[in-house]
């Protein structure tokens, strides 16, 4: 199966208003006319809309940073008595198609776990928003030789009981913990190696055609010198690109390598 390549900004907490304009401003003509790799941009909740103006009847699509969702007696909720927080279908009505689900940065600092996540998958599909669904391993993880298992509990859980429909239309992204934002990149033939296996589990849980469906993001410190070696990968469907989608040539160059 030919899988579109997706390469998509996540901007965490960074950018005024007037700077996410700007941002866009440069970005939509470097990438303009590029039609077989789909872009995606993830401002702060704040920017959603005013981003979301600026890339209409463009080719970039516009993603959150995160969404909430608690189950309550079995029952997803999205609304309620839950201060600072924004849902799912709160993050749809804003206009956006995708949202990154179990960043890293969320799990380490916001105490976000696999089963959460699980619970803010199944409200997205509630709202057809699309979830980028993070998994990944830390180093210590990764020398003490547990990555494969890391892996697998985050990809089983994460993804329990999803319908095999719904789960075709979402994206994984692998993003090695210990090589986001400090300049190491695990090698070509590292990354591959898990992105093999994390489709190996999709395969065993929904069916092949399922897992060949899915498209698996590298969000491990993809710039513009190492995007093309890590993109001619198998299953390396795109990337999920942190410090270099701040800036608009960086981020252009990733996409035009993923052409």
């Amino acid at each position: 199966m030919s899988r579109i390549k997706f390469i998509a900004g996540n901007w965490k907490e960074n950018l005024t208003l007037a700077e996410a304009k700007a941002l866009i401003a440069d970005l939509s003509p470097l990438v303009a006319g590029i039609s077989n790799v789909e872009i995606a941009v993830c401002p702060t909740f704040l920017a959603l809309t005013t981003v979301g103006g600026k890339v209409a009847g463009t080719n970039i699509q516009l993603g959150a940073q995160n969404a909430h969702a608690v189950e309550v007696d079995g029952k997803l909720v999205q609304s309620g008595a839950y201060t600072g927080e924004v849902s799912p279908a709160m993050v749809k009505d804003a206009g956006a198609q995708w949202v990154i689900l179990g960043h890293s940065e969320r799990r380490q600092y916001f105490g976000e776990t696999d089963e959460s996540v699980n619970v803010k998958i199944r409200a997205c599909y509630e709202v057809a928003l699309k979830p980028i669904v993070c998994v990944g391993e830390t180093l210590e993880e990764r020398e003490s030789g547990t990555t494969a298992k890391v892996i697998e509990k985050q990809v089983r859980t994460c993804f329990k009981g999803l319908p095999a429909d719904k789960v075709a239309e979402s994206v994984v992204a692998y993003e090695p913990v210990w090589a986001i934002g400090t300049g190491k990149t695990a090698t070509p033939e590292m990354a591959q190696e898990v992105h093999g296996l994390i489709r190996a589990l999709l395969a065993e849980m929904f069916g092949p055609e399922t897992a060949n469906a899915v498209r698996i993001q590298y969000g491990g410190s993809m710039k513009p010198g190492n995007a093309k070696e890590l993109l001619a990968q198998p299953d390396i469907d795109g990337g999920l690109i942190g410090g270099a989608a701040l800036k608009a040539a960086d981020f252009s160059e990733i996409i035009k390598a993923a052409v």
